[in-house]
């Protein structure tokens, strides 16, 4: 199969040897992170600096100050890493070292942006704001994910792109110092405390019909065993999840809730998807970082997968972990597979991030044999010397590889 690695660009330049040390990894094609959020990351083979500290979200390339002049909200601009376009020039050093460069789009997951327009995060039922997370039913949120998703997209030398978090953020972030693991909420208490309650999705859950002067207090009185650990987390598969929902809201609140939700984060990734074919052609592929449990949220959003496969070109998928759950997130896009569809089966391969290269080979052949069509491996850049050695030897072992 068709195999990408994940890279920032700072991974790239100022190395004069990681382009060609990614493409004697034995993959294809590179997804480079054009707009991404804060982070520190780990260089291990780079000749000037050990760790990159990105202080902020931001975009990898100049962006259109024209583009966004008038627009309420803006993408910020990195000052870590050096040269006027960062993303660029590792785009260009990717492709003379032989590789498809695919761009990485970090969407509706920015800390920054809810720090300084506090009125646009998902405000949870107790009237806590998530500035990690921009409310995408506000339509200023929409707009700027938009738009973003196109400009980020469609970088010179690009051939596609991957958009991640296209959709609802909630709870669950990796947060500096995170202090959030101390009650074991589970996927229905997730859910519960990932529901926006902002002017806006009040409004759409009043739409939907729930009453949100009904729903807050419920959500409220729902969540009160879970904080006092008189219940436990509940089932971890998906419908067990949703069952759970329904159990805490009833049925009909449950459903108001979904309906809402499902509703805005579909016309978000139909528009996101639309916006970059407009500005790159219909040839450039697109592809979503999705879920199959439409409740859940975070990098991976939660989609229906017949839905997501109508509009965009396929969706790159958590794999890592046992083969009951790899079949439980493959399984349900594959159903809707065409020809033209591209179901990217995403391992990470840090051991230390609870990666298994040294598995890849039995993995990928799992994955494909449950419809899976490419590989992704996250991420080359923060592997060790010896991961991407287990890496190389499955892509590279011959008739039997990946």
């Amino acid at each position: 199969m068709r195999a990408s690695a994940f890279l920032y660009p700072w991974d790239v330049v100022g190395d004069p040897q990681a382009a060609s040390r990614v493409a004697g990894l034995g993959v294809q094609q590179v997804t480079l992170a054009s707009a991404y959020h804060s982070t520190r990351a780990l260089t291990p083979r780079h000749p000037r600096h050990r760790i990159v500290t990105a202080e902020h979200a931001a975009v990898l390339y100049p962006p259109d100050h024209e583009h966004w002049a008038a627009r309420a909200l803006r993408p910020y601009e990195q000052t870590w890493t050096a040269g006027p376009d960062p993303y660029g020039a590792a785009a260009a050093a990717l492709t003379d070292a032989g590789l498809e460069v695919h761009s990485w789009v970090v969407l509706a997951h920015n800390s920054r942006l809810g720090a300084e327009h506090p009125d646009i995060a998902v405000r949870n039922a107790y009237g806590d704001r998530y500035p990690w997370a921009p409310c995408i039913a506000r339509p200023e949120v929409r707009e700027y994910v938009v738009s973003l998703a196109a400009e980020a997209a469609v970088r010179p030398g690009t051939r596609g792109t991957e958009l991640e978090s296209c959709g609802w953020y909630g709870l669950a972030h990796l947060h500096a110092h995170d202090k959030t693991a101390g009650v074991r909420l589970g996927g229905a208490g997730q859910y519960l405390m990932s529901l926006c309650f902002c002017g806006v999705c009040q409004d759409g859950y009043a739409g939907a019909g729930a009453d949100p002067d009904e729903l807050r207090p419920t959500v409220l009185r729902a969540m009160a065993p879970l904080w006092a650990g008189d219940s436990g987390p509940g089932p971890g598969d998906r419908a067990g999840e949703w069952a759970e929902v329904e159990k805490l809201l009833g049925a009909d609140l449950a459903a108001a809730t979904r309906v809402w939700r499902r509703r805005v984060a579909q016309d978000l990734q139909q528009a996101a998807v639309a916006a970059v074919r407009g500005a790159a052609g219909p040839e450039f592929r697109v592809l979503l970082h999705a879920d199959p449990g439409v409740h859940r949220c975070g990098a991976n959003v939660g989609v229906d997968p017949a839905g997501l496969l109508a509009h965009a070109d396929g969706a790159v998928l958590p794999c890592t972990g046992s083969e009951a759950e790899r079949a439980a997130v493959l399984a349900p896009f594959a159903a809707h597979r065409t020809d033209r569809t591209t179901l990217a089966a995403n391992f990470t391969i840090v051991s230390g991030m609870g990666g298994s290269p040294r598995t890849l080979a039995a993995d990928a052949a799992h994955a494909r044999a449950l419809g899976a069509t490419e590989l992704r491996l996250y991420h080359a850049g923060l592997a060790s010397d010896a991961d991407l050695a287990a890496v190389r030897s499955a892509l590279t072992a011959g008739p039997g590889a990946p």
